[in-house]
């Protein structure tokens, strides 16, 4: 089910792009039907009216164009195009290992097309399915024998058109019941074979997607009665047509097949590589080290890897045009939506002492997360507001986030931005938040935005994806540079830009909390997409499996950056250790606070900072941030003001505990729920300031305006910093 279809909506090729650059866009109506598209300036993207309320500022652009109705196809699967040569009456057949995770109707797991019938493998909870379609006819048969979750299973077809005899059977590895089924198709099945598919029927129109692990589709010229030992081939060498080895090219889309023929295939819509198979032993965690053991793949029906949209309409940024955020505002007769984007300033060129870095890849880590909050009461706020009206919670044809789950309960593991992203727009409501307005992520960062408008901080705009591709020498013009409400999600070469910029003489303003927390994983031939291991350890919505704790992507150990040994407290002073409900307290001030050294940067704020804002009521709130020489917060760190009153949710993060008393560094549970703001420079001239809150930035905004004490905190910090 896709839910409701918003009546407009489309996607970007890329989220930024520098003067001189094009950005296509890609759109959809539910209706086709005649579709504008204007531009706005995104300054803030709050639609709270106690707040600063929707500011989208009209850019001059405008595209007419005819819309259509462009489909999106969910599911991962594999194709091989032609088939292996079997004889018009020669025996055959196939076979493949199969595991379920869950109590799943049947669907196809291995079919092979002629051009007047073929053959097709289906499996679920309930059991194996065949089918043999010969010119019309069509042959079924079940075991009608349950398959048991998580255990593997060899399931294969047998046929001998020379007399018409099949053969449906599957063989458990372990001691699940067996069982095969015969039955007689008097009519000869062709050997002229036009495509394999795995994991779904039909190579120019996929359908039937399974969900599911695949190993090892076999073709053989033979017929096969019984399968004595699932993992081994039970004829002879010169019998086997094809064997997919779906142990090689585990990070490309490739299969590869071993057999004389050389059938190779393609993979579409990034199925999970790197997963245990039915031959692991648990003696190597790390798919590199045995990839024999790894010679599954997990398919999904709800995969996603790029919806394949024809583009709609380009825009060439031209020259002058000013850094910043903008959206693209789709309007067509049924509604609206809009697609933001981000300009950068011209490559080699600064226009300002200020650079904020968007964290594009924590918003496509989140990306159509479907809460399961979406109530009548969320529904009644978002129409009072003119909120952003489609939520993931009720459309669910562009797949999901990685803080949601498959079909089968596994974790999803990959996230594309060659999609639309509900969450990713301008008055999109995370939560119905009673003291402020709900925001997160690319909403939310905009308060940072509309109050550096407000207090005339002249500033560009870097993302998560430009820091990626350049390194350190992206950030190295800025005298500050300042990142979002959650800058959650890193790659190595992330991290290595910015420890090098702080240590350059940078000046880094960590504005959030938990953040540099998951290790991702990209790929330059795929772009568009990253991807997440929850492996041991840290607030997870899903546990890797045991053994799959090592990317697809790259072969390098997911997880927390803190398992890597580059915890955030070694590049920003502080991490995660407290989350809690969406709500928030303040921050006092500490004595160090009042030292000449650090004394500028309160100038006109009070002992009490942040007792109020937009996110969850006060500065100091959702996930809390601390430091800890032990976690590396570097020598000489200076702790300038802690959160008290820790709300009643609050729960110390579990990487912190050792038991339900104890911690890691030996403090009382209680005492770890805290935000810490820290100052500390590093000899190279850098300096970082941290507050360690998700709801810092909310609290720029004191009721009536940008100002207030944590405004003026964050003013005199920047100002300082930039110069200016």
């Amino acid at each position: 089910m896709s839910g409701v279809l918003p009546p407009v909506t489309g996607y970007l090729d890329r989220l930024s792009r520098r003067p001189g650059e094009r950005i296509t866009a890609h759109v959809s109506l539910r209706r086709p039907g005649a579709c504008r598209a204007g531009m706005v300036r995104v300054v803030s993207a709050d639609p709270n009216p106690a707040g600063p309320g929707l500011d989208l500022r009209p850019v001059a652009f405008e595209r007419s164009f005819e819309g259509e109705h462009q489909p999106v196809r969910l599911g991962s699967w594999g194709v091989v195009r032609g088939g292996p040569r079997l004889g018009a009456r020669e025996p055959r057949c196939w076979g493949v290992l199969v595991q379920v995770l869950a109590d799943l109707p049947p669907a196809t797991v291995l079919s092979a097309q002629a051009d007047e019938g073929g053959v097709a493998i289906r499996a679920g909870a309930s059991g194996a399915e065949a089918e043999i379609r010969v010119a019309g006819t069509v042959a079924t048969l079940r075991t009608a024998i349950p398959l048991q979750a998580a255990t593997w299973y060899r399931l294969w077809l047998s046929h001998d058109p020379a007399t018409g005899r099949v053969v449906l059977g599957q063989r458990s590895l372990g001691t699940a019941p067996d069982g095969s089924v015969p039955a007689n198709v008097p009519v000869a099945e062709s050997g002229l074979f036009s495509a394999v598919t795995f994991a779904a029927r039909d190579a120019d129109a996929p359908s039937d997607h399974f969900t599911g692990k695949v190993e090892d589709p076999v073709a053989l010229a033979a017929f096969v009665e019984a399968w004595p030992d699932p993992r081994q081939v039970p004829v002879p060498a010169d019998r086997v047509r094809a064997r997919w080895d779906f142990s090689a090219g585990i990070s490309t889309d490739g299969l590869f097949d071993t057999g004389p023929d050389a059938l190779h295939g393609t993979l579409f819509n990034m199925p999970a590589r790197g997963v245990v198979g039915a031959g692991w032993t648990g003696r190597e965690t790390c798919w590199r080290h045995a990839p024999a053991e790894y010679a599954a793949i997990h398919f999904h029906a709800d995969d996603l890897d790029d919806c394949g949209w024809q583009p709609s309409f380009t825009f060439d940024v031209p020259e002058g045009m000013k850094s910043g955020a903008y959206a693209f505002h789709l309007t067509c007769e049924d509604g609206e939506d809009w697609l933001p984007f981000y300009i950068l300033p011209p490559r080699g060129e600064t226009r300002a002492p200020v650079a904020f870095l968007a964290s594009t890849f924590t918003y496509q880590a989140y990306a159509n997360h479907a809460r399961g909050n979406a109530d009548a009461a969320y529904k009644q706020r978002v129409d009072a507001w003119g909120a952003y009206p489609h939520n993931p919670d009720d459309v669910h044809a562009f797949s999901h986030s990685t803080y949601n789950r498959h079909p089968d309960n596994s974790g999803i593991s990959l996230s594309s931005r060659l999609r639309p992203m509900l969450t990713m727009r301008p008055g999109f409501l995370t939560f119905n938040d009673t003291k402020g307005s709900g925001l997160r992520h690319y909403p939310a960062d905009s308060h940072l935005l509309a109050w550096m408008e407000a207090r005339g901080i002249d500033f560009d705009v870097l993302t998560d994806e430009d820091l990626d591709d350049e390194g350190a020498a992206l950030l190295a013009p800025y005298s500050v540079v300042l990142t979002g409400s959650h800058p959650e999600y890193h790659t190595e070469r992330m991290l290595d830009a910015l420890t090098a910029y702080r240590d350059g003489g940078g000046r880094l303003c960590y504005l959030g909390g938990n953040g540099f927390y998951w290790r991702i994983a990209r790929d330059p031939a795929r772009p568009h997409m990253i991807e997440i291991r929850r492996a041991e350890g840290g607030i997870r919505a899903w546990a890797a499996e045991a053994g799959e704790y090592y990317h697809q992507i790259d072969g390098a150990l997911g997880g927390l950056w803190r398992r890597n040994r580059r915890p955030p407290q070694a590049l920003a002073g502080v991490g995660f250790s407290a989350q809690g409900l969406f709500e928030g307290t303040f921050y006092r001030r500490l004595p160090a606070s009042e030292d000449p050294r650090h004394a500028w940067m309160f100038e006109g704020v009070p002992e009490i900072i942040g007792d109020y804002g937009l996110s969850g009521g006060g500065a100091a709130g959702f996930e809390l941030d601390r430091a800890d020489p032990r976690l590396g917060t570097p020598p000489g760190t200076v702790i300038l003001a802690r959160s008290e009153q820790p709300p009643a949710s609050f729960v110390t993060v579990p990487e912190e505990l050792l038991s339900h008393i104890a911690t890691v560094t030996g403090e009382d549970p209680e005492a770890l729920k805290r935000a810490e703001i820290v100052y500390f420079e590093v000899p190279g001239g850098g300096a970082v300031f941290a507050v360690g809150s998700i709801t810092f930035c909310g609290s720029l905004w004191n009721g009536t305006a940008f100002d207030g004490p944590v405004s003026r905190l964050l003013e005199n910090v920047v100002r300082r910093f930039s110069g200016s």
